[in-house]
């Protein structure tokens, strides 16, 4: 009886837990010619929690790409992807929700006003305390072109889905639903899933659900598909199926990941022993199929080399098609049974992930360089980066932003992060930091408790909170700072060695924690470079002073072996041989290279440059010590020789810079730079510039363009006299001012503007000027680009009839020497007609050309066409005792590359219609830029 009763229970239970899973079913029929999926679909959700529930959400993704003002169309402009705000509306992808029922009752429903892809559902009746409700939707998916995210449909007629049909959010006593950022990091509950999908027999299916059914007709396949405890699924419809399978002994590999020049034979021996790899650390995978596809690697790719060309092999091709998958693997392995809110604790898998890509290198390919074969080439030898190991990389990428104040905690939303720290240096900095951990803990328990975390919180909802219990109570020293400082913070690491003094046996030593955290250091005593003593040093408020045996040592180092991501190296050690031993060696390289804290370094660079006509080609060499990273102390010398001037030219610069954490006012420098340049044929100019910088951002979101900047300077100007040149009194050719200004921008895809006030101050005169610029771009397409400036001496003692100073209309003199005019000093030709946008900005060359009291002028410009737009210049020009002059100017711009590459043709102004002018092309106008930092600026807007 008892027995009974029991199997009883039991069977009620199963059932029980059985009936409490969230399902979808779903029906599919897809129109590839007309890019649209028609959809029936039902939703069954279990609330779990003890509240009760009046209404619920849904996740309708497919809508985010449904118009410019999206979140997703929002994030992309920031990144500036133009490709979604270019496109058509039909390109875009939307849902249109036919019904949604319950019980065959249609329901009330509406989108999130600022989040279109959110559904909030109105139910009939409450949705009580371990109750469930079930809806049924009819809708139909646009889908997007796949330019934009990757998924969608591209050109030739291929489709790549992920979250394609709605889904119910999270409700864990409150709901966790929030918008595409093309971050791939939807949360929602697992569930049952059955897909029914009617599609063209001119493709091929494939998806990681097990198939339960197939049926063909004439020119349509129907398949049905099933998963349990599924939190996420792709789907792939593909004229050619270009992905494999291959069956392990725990589970098939199905992937189209690229590997070239691989055989078929290798590619599953490495696809096995990743299998392999993977199951002894975090048990039997919980479904059938792992799917890796070409472009979850493209979203995530292994950085480092992969930017040079593909002709340039630096590690053998297996070795390459092996991280990749491995890499693919282990997220989505972790991603499909690890259930956390990813968009707010994207860390934990990030860092599982790295700090295991980490342990395979270090398991099957130790002696593996950063360089690969690169590093065993007679050239590349000398260099320090030679010495760099394949896992050293992970705290080189994370140390660029690190340097350069661009760093965000790792606990911070993966939406409020910058484009670098999501792809790149938060997830390096989460698997470098399970690596301190573990090499605190003497390399047992990290690893441990991974694995343990990772096997039982399988396909359950946990938390970064419980795996922060569970890391804890595996060990008895105190971690809290792994969370508190090392997670939570922007703290940097950074200790140094401050004094020492010796007996026979022992030393006391004194450590500076510079990052005022509370993050343990490692110490290590060596003997003729090889390690005999290491020890923890743990609460180093400020200072600490502590005494070590001697173990006949000769040098102390502190973070010996670069485990932890430490902000400077260069000032771990000290030796104990005496007071001159601990000066760095000079070490000269020639080529940038990384840093090596054991030397003092300088790099030799070859310079070839063309700055303007008068030098000419340059040839000559830089001497500096600016390595890979961001130094904080900068020095640069730079001499040239010019064939065009047939001189010794150059420049030489140095400074220092000082990061500032916590405040708006992040960066501030202050140094001294000099020049000597031709400025005419056979005409030089010496500058020397002492400079004071204040750069400031929104401390609260490092993600908005929000910068401002102030600047002081002293210009002091030494020029040649031009002896064909008679200079007046007040004309001298050399002078000096002192020049402070204030710029405020906010550069943005759809919305840029920037405001600046400069003031100057020299002995003959002081003036002002306030510059505005705006750009728009409206929904047709269409751009409007407004440019304001206006200038006022507040005092003027030059020449009247000298303009070297004066405000000028079209062409700024340049006194201050700061623009890159290709031929400055240039009245005719075609270098005379390069555009600075300065001043007064007008293209066409009108009298009066400058002002010596005061000057006030609108640019403005429009789309015509694409890269076509019409531009109009109106003004107002005052001299000394002269009348105010009204001037304008029309013409055709053509924007080939925004600030980089224009053309500017005018066609009527106070001269006419000038398209009908002798020389004509004369008159037309030029911006071109051959800066490389300049062009850098193109690549860096897009990830910092």
């Amino acid at each position: 009886m008892r027995l009974r009763l029991f199997n009883c229970f039991l069977f009620f239970t199963i059932g029980l837990l059985s009936f409490s899973q969230n399902k979808i079913d779903l029906k599919a029929v897809f129109d590839v010619e007309n890019k649209q999926i028609k959809i029936s679909q039902t939703i069954v959700y279990y609330n779990n929690t003890d509240d009760t529930l009046d209404n619920i959400y849904l996740n309708d993704w497919n809508n985010s790409y449904s118009s410019k003002h999206t979140p997703l169309a929002k994030r992309l402009a920031e990144e500036y992807k133009d490709e979604f705000q270019l496109v058509k509306d039909e390109d875009r992808g939307f849902s249109t929700i036919e019904h949604i029922k319950q019980n065959e009752q249609r329901l009330d429903y509406d989108v999130l006003e600022n989040q279109q892809d959110i559904i909030k559902v109105y139910l009939k009746e409450p949705l009580e305390p371990q109750g469930s409700y079930e809806l049924q939707l009819d809708y139909l998916v646009n889908i997007p072109h796949a330019s934009f995210t990757r998924y969608g449909i591209t050109d030739n007629k291929d489709i790549n889905l992920r979250y394609w049909y709605i889904t119910p959010t999270v409700y864990d006593g409150e709901w966790q639903y929030y918008s595409n950022k093309n971050l791939d990091d939807l949360f929602i509950p697992k569930a049952d899933v059955s897909l029914e999908i009617e599609y063209p027999n001119t493709h091929t299916l494939i998806s990681d659900l097990d198939l339960t059914n197939k049926s063909q007709s004439t020119n349509k396949e129907t398949v049905t598909l099933s998963g349990k405890h599924r939190n996420s699924n792709k789907l792939f419809l593909h004229k050619y199926n270009s992905f494999k399978t291959i069956e392990t002994d725990g589970f098939s590999i199905v992937s189209n990941i690229e590997g070239k020049n691989i055989e078929i034979l290798d590619k599953v021996m490495i696809t096995e022993r990743v299998t392999e790899f993977i199951l002894e650390h975090f048990g039997k995978y919980p479904h059938k199929r792992l799917l890796l596809s070409q472009i979850d690697y493209d979203k995530d790719p292994i950085y480092g080399l992969n930017i040079l060309p593909n002709f340039i092999k630096t590690h053998p091709a297996s070795f390459d098609y092996e991280l990749k998958i491995l890499k693919i693997a282990l997220y989505n392995y972790l991603e499909n049974t690890l259930l956390i809110n990813p968009r707010d604790e994207q860390w934990l898998i990030d860092g599982i992930q790295i700090f295991y890509m980490m342990e395979y290198v270090d398991k099957y390919y130790p002696d593996m360089k950063f360089l690969g074969s690169i590093a065993d080439f007679w050239a590349a030898r000398p260099f320090h980066a030679s010495d760099m190991m394949y896992n050293d990389k992970y705290i080189l990428a994370y140390m660029v932003m690190a340097r350069t104040n661009r760093d965000q905690p790792l606990t911070m939303a993966k939406d409020s992060l910058l484009k670098y720290n999501v792809n790149i240096a938060n997830k390096y900095k989460a698997g470098v930091g399970f690596k301190y951990l573990d090499d605190f803990t003497d390399h047992t328990m990290v690893e441990n408790s991974i694995e343990s975390f990772v096997k039982e919180s399988k396909l359950k909802n946990t938390s970064v909170t419980e795996f922060e219990a569970h890391l804890k109570s595996q060990t008895d020293k105190n971690i809290d700072w792994f969370f508190s400082d090392y997670l939570d913070t922007r703290k940097f690491i950074d200790y140094k060695i401050q004094k020492v003094s010796k007996t026979e046996d022992s030393i006391t030593l004194t450590i500076k924690n510079k990052g005022k955290n509370q993050m343990p250091v490692s110490l290590y005593t060596l003997k003729n470079d090889s390690v005999v003593a290491k020890q923890w040093v743990e609460d180093i408020p400020e200072y600490k002073t502590i005494t070590i045996p001697r173990n006949d040592g000769d040098k102390l180092v502190l973070n010996y072996n670069n485990t932890i991501p430490e902000f400077n190296l260069r000032d771990n050690w000290k030796s104990i041989k005496g007071p001159f031993s601990n000066n760095k060696p000079l070490q000269i390289r020639l080529f940038k290279d990384l840093e090596d804290p054991n030397y003092s370094q300088v790099f030799i660079m070859p310079i070839l440059e063309f700055n303007n006509i008068y030098d000419g080609i340059n040839l000559g060499l830089k001497a500096y010590n600016k390595t890979l990273l961001r130094r904080m102390f900068y020095y640069k010398i730079s001499p040239q020789y010019s064939f065009g001037s047939q001189t010794v030219t150059g420049s030489a610069t140095i400074s220092k810079t000082h990061n500032i954490h916590d405040r708006n006012l992040f960066f501030l420098n202050y140094g001294i730079s000099g020049s000597y340049k031709s400025y005419a044929e056979d005409l030089f100019v010496r500058r020397i510039t002492p400079s004071f910088s204040l750069l400031y951002r929104d401390n609260e979101d490092f993600r908005s363009n929000k910068r401002g900047a102030l600047y002081f300077r002293f210009v002091d100007i030494h020029r040649d006299e031009d002896p064909h040149n008679i200079q007046s009194p007040n004309d001298e050719p050399n002078y000096s001012l002192f020049n402070t200004r204030f710029i405020y921008s906010n550069d943005n895809l759809i919305d840029f503007y920037k405001w600046s006030v400069d003031l100057q101050f020299s002995k003959e005169f002081s003036k002002v000027s306030l510059n505005y610029e705006y750009r728009h771009l409206f929904e047709n397409n269409h751009q409007i680009n407004l440019r304001a400036f206006a200038g006022a001496f507040l005092r003027n003692d030059n020449d009247p009839n000298s303009d070297y100073f004066s405000f000028a209309l079209d062409r700024p003199t340049d006194y201050l020497f700061d623009y890159n005019y290709l031929g400055r000093s240039e009245d005719t030709g075609i270098f005379s007609q390069q555009y600075i946008p300065a001043e007064g900005g007008f293209k066409s060359k009108l009298q009066p050309a400058f002002a010596n009291q005061w000057i006030t002028t609108l640019n403005a410009s429009t789309t015509l066409w694409r890269y076509i737009l019409l531009y109009g210049d109106v003004g107002l020009v005052k001299n000394k005792y002269q009348d105010p002059e009204f001037v304008y100017g029309t013409g055709i711009r053509v924007n080939l590359v925004t600030d980089y590459f224009e053309l500017y043709f005018p066609i009527y102004s106070n001269l006419g219609w000038e398209v009908s002018q002798p020389n004509y092309s004369e008159h037309i106008r030029f911006i071109f830029t051959i800066d490389p930092q300049s062009l850098l600026g193109l690549f860096r807007r897009r990830w910092f």
